[in-house]
């Protein structure tokens, strides 16, 4: 007779957040543990990179400019970078893809800090550097979270394992800011270096045990172990590597797998289900889902880089408005706006967690992937709504901080549920494309309507609130087709 696992201290108390099943809660908190560690390495240099760009971009430059060139930047470097990234993901394992993509940066890390250390002025490109980092990086751990779990799995754990990257978030910003004195700035590179290592390691040990529990009884040639991270096969509701070849209702639902169509032989076939198939942007453009998925990113975005720029303009004048009638309590117009920033992003974070802690797992649980996935975009619909009618700061104020705690915690999550039916190749190579090179996009999308919107046709707030309300139709409608297409595969991986 069977023995049945029951649940340990650890699953039960994780039990409280989301529906962990005896056993695995241990992979889950660990997950957590290497997210929280990436997260924690992206925002010591995220603070470090404000100092430089603020002192090393040159009396020649405003910081919208600077803003606008370094977006434009970050997205020419990710066109070169995804392709590369998905070629070595068609060559090696997936542990030897990460310990080399993690190397990369901890080696520019440390190239940072030699030239910081002899006055080489690098406040430009490392903020471009940062943007590329933050992106890759990320996409490359939920790559690998959903190359460990299944469809359900995911669904289920993926809340546990957000909660470390926003735990990473507020880590990182907080031990930041009280090393630079004591250490001076040029110690940030090496922290956030051995972070990033210590991340690395995690990942290793993830990854072995992982191997363990799901590939035991697979022949060493066709472990995790041996092929390439991006290979066209699936992960099936059991748990295993399902060749494409084998599942005709996957073959059905996805309908990107022409390779394995064409193979005339069951050996060609065999071939097709385990190779790389094609790089990152041709994985995209030839599947309308991933397709999607790039487009709704990109809006997102789009829209959201939109309303930060009608927060900060609002808070701007507001601030000149108090100093000038007296009302700022004897603040000047910079502590004015460092008060207001700090209390905002303050209640977006407590926000986020709250979100992240009890609500994301039942909306995915109750309510399913399709519903969750259009709950951001009607929360903009509202606020933007609002603002082009009422365009106050405290209602801003309000809706930024539902939209931002919404999409940090909810919308985070589910977006990284949408590639948990996909296959591996897509996995490691299209999650880089949608996740990096089409959110810099978005960012691109939005420097050129604010340098147009503003410097030609000289649009308000309320404005730029109107176009936010066209941007998220479009943004509803790409959701509603991506949960139509989502549904389809998430029952082929059952099947």
């Amino acid at each position: 007779m069977a023995t049945v696992q029951r649940p340990g201290p650890l699953d039960r108390f994780l039990k409280l957040f989301t529906d962990v099943r005896p056993g695995e809660g241990g992979t889950a908190l660990l997950l957590a543990l290497n997210v929280f560690l990436f997260l924690m390495a992206y925002y010591v240099a995220k603070v470090l990179r404000e100092p430089l760009i603020l002192t090393g971009g040159g009396p020649e430059l405003t910081g919208a400019q600077l803003k606008s060139y370094t977006a434009a930047g970050q997205a020419l470097v990710l066109v070169l970078a995804v392709p590369l990234y998905g070629a070595l993901a068609g060559r090696v394992p997936r542990r030897r893809l990460i310990n080399v993509v993690t190397g990369v940066f901890v080696a520019c890390l440390a190239g940072f800090f030699a030239l910081a250390r002899i006055g080489v002025p690098v406040g430009i490109p490392f903020y471009i550097w940062v943007g590329v980092f933050s992106v890759m990086i990320v996409a490359q751990f939920w790559a690998f979270a959903n190359d460990v779990y299944t469809e359900d799995e995911g669904k289920r754990l993926f809340p546990i394992v957000g909660l470390g990257a926003s735990a990473g978030a507020v880590a990182g910003s907080w031990a930041a800011g009280r090393l630079i004195e004591p250490l001076g700035l040029a110690s940030l590179f090496a922290i956030a270096a051995a972070i990033l290592i210590s991340a690395a390691v995690l990942t290793n040990v993830i990854e072995a045990r992982e191997r363990r529990r799901t590939e035991a009884r697979l022949p060493a040639p066709m472990s995790s172990a041996v092929l390439p991270a991006a290979t066209g096969q699936f992960r099936a509701a059991t748990g295993e590597y399902r060749a494409v070849a084998d599942s005709p209702a996957y073959q059905k639902a996805s309908g990107t797998f022409a390779a394995v169509k064409r193979a005339r032989t069951l050996e060609e076939a065999e071939r097709a289900q385990i190779q790389s198939t094609g790089g990152p942007f041709a994985l995209v453009f030839r599947n309308r889902y991933l397709l999607l998925i790039a487009l709704l990113v990109m809006f997102l975005n789009w829209v959201n880089t939109n309303g930060e720029y009608i927060l900060g303009d609002t808070v701007t004048r507001a601030a000149a408005a108090a100093v000038a009638e007296g009302r700022s309590g004897g603040l000047s117009e910079g502590e004015y706006i460092g008060r207001f920033f700090s209390s905002y992003f303050l209640g977006v974070n407590v926000a986020g967690l709250v979100l992240q802690l009890f609500v994301v797992s039942r909306v995915i649980k109750y309510l399913g992937v399709r519903f969750a996935l259009l709950i951001l975009p009607a929360i903009a619909l509202g606020g933007y709504a609002l603002l082009a009618f009422y365009p106050v700061l405290s209602i801003i104020r309000w809706a930024k901080t539902a939209e931002n705690s919404t999409d940090y915690s909810l919308n985070n999550t589910v977006r990284n549920v949408l590639f948990l039916p996909t296959t591996r190749e897509e996995k490691y190579k299209a999650k880089q494309a949608t996740d990096a090179f089409f959110q810099r996009a978005g960012d691109v999308l939005h420097s050129g309507l604010i340098f147009v919107g503003t410097g030609i046709l000289a649009l308000t707030t309320r404005d730029l609130a109107l176009i936010n309300l066209g941007l998220v139709a479009v943004w509803l409608t790409i959701a509603v087709l991506i949960g139509k297409r989502y549904a389809g595969l998430a029952a082929a991986t059952r099947t």
